[in-house]
């Protein structure tokens, strides 16, 4: 297989680590090793005291319990360790789909979620949502796109780009409509956990069905990237199985050090969680603010969850110029929305590192010049 070019990596590849002010990243604000491991006494010596040999190819058991313990139906043979969210996506596109295959995704998303069906000879449908309406999933519209080859449907909730989350009700009638269907939900829940009242949390695919697949990971809410710990986590242990082989010809198992510091931060869940959220609370008051100043350049719709928003450009110029120009001129990294592969005026802002303050006081300079 060969997917098309990835927009949104290639677009981070050559400014992510340049850009003075990145204001546009998904994740946390990173921890350093030493910052994780002074979480439990006798980490560190028992860090350096660890084998670099090979790894069990569906994960650490330990890390597995870990994960499983997130959930409330699962056991740890339920989950299979993974470098990263990218190889969960890819792992499970190749066991679960055939050519022929029709699969809806919800969109704007994460490219590898269109391509790599795309590349593998489904007819992808776009499950399309816009600012206008908030950023909702129209479960009608759902309904209206099943096909009697329909074998996947894939949400991201909470939302990147936007922010967006549904309700209890919808998301439990979605896992319906789902298995009704025949098909296999894929959830797509990298920032589950960064909701902003605990109350809206959803309940992860996996223990709502046996079939439904939950992808999960260390990057986004643990702000932990760096260790490229994923996993991918459901009952339907045919289809993990199948998912295993595939493991086989990518990475076949993950680094030892990572698993040991991702069962720490796993242990540590409730306290990483709350220190990513507190960070996207103190800046998401910044940008509110920011977007008060500055309502004729900016439609905003503000995010319900998670780390990211999507507000939308007035400007004359395309969201493209404009986002070139502002890295240019203020330092200041925003990424369009057109990396999400389709027309937009949109940009994506991240909220979950520091540095917002100077970075909007850039962007204010910028911008009132």
């Amino acid at each position: 297989m060969r997917p098309k070019t990835f927009a949104l990596e290639r677009f981070f590849a050559s400014r992510e680590f340049v850009a003075p002010h990145n204001l546009c990243a998904s994740d946390g604000e990173s921890l350093t090793i030493g910052e994780l491991l002074a979480l439990e006494p006798g980490a560190a010596e028992a860090f350096a005291e660890l084998s670099l040999g090979y790894t069990q190819t569906a994960g650490d058991p330990g890390l597995r319990a870990e994960v499983a313990a997130l959930y409330t139906t699962l056991a740890p043979e339920n989950v299979l360790i993974h470098a990263g969210g990218e190889e969960v996506i890819f792992t499970f596109m190749n066991a679960a789909l055939a050519p022929g295959d029709h699969v809806i995704v919800h969109h704007p998303s994460y490219q590898a979620l269109v391509e790599l069906p795309r590349a593998i000879g489904c007819d992808v449908t776009l499950w399309q949502t816009t600012a206008e309406s908030g950023w909702a999933l129209d479960l009608d519209e759902l309904r209206r796109s099943l096909r009697p080859a329909t074998r996947v449907i894939v949400v991201n909730l909470p939302h990147s780009p936007t922010g967006y989350l549904m309700s209890h009700e919808e998301w439990v009638e979605l896992v319906r409509i789902a298995r009704d269907a025949g098909a296999v939900l894929f959830a797509d829940e990298a920032y589950r956990g960064l909701e902003y009242r605990d109350g809206d949390r959803l309940p992860a695919a996996c223990d709502l069905d046996p079939n439904a697949c939950s992808l999960g990971l260390v990057s986004k809410g643990y702000g932990l990237p760096g260790l490229r710990i994923g996993w991918l986590a459901t009952r339907n242990e045919r289809l993990l199985d199948e998912v295993a082989k595939v493991k086989d010809y990518t990475t076949i198992c993950s680094s030892a050090p990572s698993e040991f510091l991702g069962r720490i931060a796993l242990r540590h869940t409730d306290e990483l969680l709350a220190r990513t959220r507190a960070t996207v609370a103190y800046n998401l008051d910044l940008v509110r603010a920011f977007f008060a100043r500055h309502t004729e350049r900016f439609a905003w719709v503000p995010p319900k969850a998670g780390p990211v928003t999507y507000p939308t450009y007035l400007g004359a110029e395309g969201v493209d110029d404009f986002c070139r120009v502002v890295l240019e001129r203020a330092g200041v990294l925003l990424l369009p929305g057109t990396v999400f592969t389709r027309p937009s005026r949109e940009f994506r802002m991240g909220l979950g590192r520091q540095g917002m303050a100077e970075g909007l006081d850039r962007l204010d300079a910028f911008l009132f010049d």
